[in-house]
């Protein structure tokens, strides 16, 4: 089906009246545009044509008016606009649908938007994936707390983790990241669990790389559990708070003996790494 739009071009002192008449003629908002022209939309030329007579027909001066067909939109694949692959230093995240170039060794993760958080495309999630690229050593292994569609544990693996282990409480996020990490190949080195974070932290340690991209309040309540999580020597890399909370949150790290050693801001998201002596 082909949608029409109207353009509606009424006399100045004409405007709200007839911006009223077409919404309450067709139970649709009307777009209204910097010239003061006025746009109602229409299931077809026939409906269209149909508003424009009974718009006429009802007004008590001429209005000046013109029909468009508008072009047609497939919008299961139309909100992939806009999104594409992001570079992290040597990393590369791009979703399905874009193709990478072949022959280059620099790791990839494939991964689309989903029900899980965790894209790329969010300013706290991309901080992390920073600050992950710059500090991973290859053998590293690795924990992820709040794991979500899994793209920091499998990002850790394609950068040269020797192993990632992701803490998620939500089942189905759990089922998205397993099937990102089929995609991308790693099933043999990245393990997805569901339980309690402060729990399963320390049980799944010493970690040689810790992630934990959660609410601030959340980071606080698990700095006890994730510095036994940590080796000594091993890094902890925090994100999922706002640049204002880095005030807050810096005291806490020293508090819990932990040494900050890099920090990302990416669109108003903090991302901290802290290691521990």
């Amino acid at each position: 089906m082909t949608w029409w739009a109207i353009d509606v071009r009424p006399d100045p002192s004409r405007h709200e009246w007839v911006g009223a008449w077409l919404v309450a003629r067709t139970g649709q908002a009307v777009e209204e545009r910097d010239d003061g022209t006025l746009v109602a939309f229409a299931e077809d030329n026939r409906a269209a044509h149909e508003l424009v007579a009974a718009l006429a027909a009802a007004g008590e001066a001429p209005v000046e008016t013109s029909c468009r067909p508008l072009e047609a939109v497939d919008w299961t694949i139309r909100w992939r606009e806009g999104l594409g692959p992001r570079r992290f230093g040597r990393l590369t995240v791009a979703p399905s649908w874009v193709p990478l170039m072949n022959g280059t060794d620099e790791p990839t993760v494939v991964l689309d938007p989903e029900t899980a958080f965790g894209s790329g495309e969010h300013g706290s999630t991309r901080a992390a994936l920073t600050l992950l690229e710059r500090h991973l050593r290859p053998g590293d292994r690795v924990l992820d707390l709040g794991s979500g569609s899994g793209i920091l544990a499998i990002a850790a693996v394609r950068l040269g983790a020797a192993s990632a282990v992701g803490i998620e409480n939500d089942a189905e996020a759990n089922l998205v990241a397993r099937r990102n990490a089929a995609r991308n190949g790693v099933v043999n080195a990245v393990e997805f669990l569901e339980g309690d974070a402060g729990d399963l932290g320390p049980l799944l340690g010493p970690a040689d790389l810790l992630l934990s991209n959660i609410l601030r309040t959340v980071n606080t309540a698990l700095l006890p559990q994730i510095v036994v999580a940590l080796r000594p020597g091993g890094l902890a890399i925090f994100s999922g708070m706002e640049e204002l909370e880095a005030a807050i949150f810096r005291p806490l790290l020293a508090a819990a003996g932990l040494t900050v050693c890099d920090e990302v801001v990416d669109d108003g998201w903090w991302a901290v790494a802290a290691m521990r002596p």
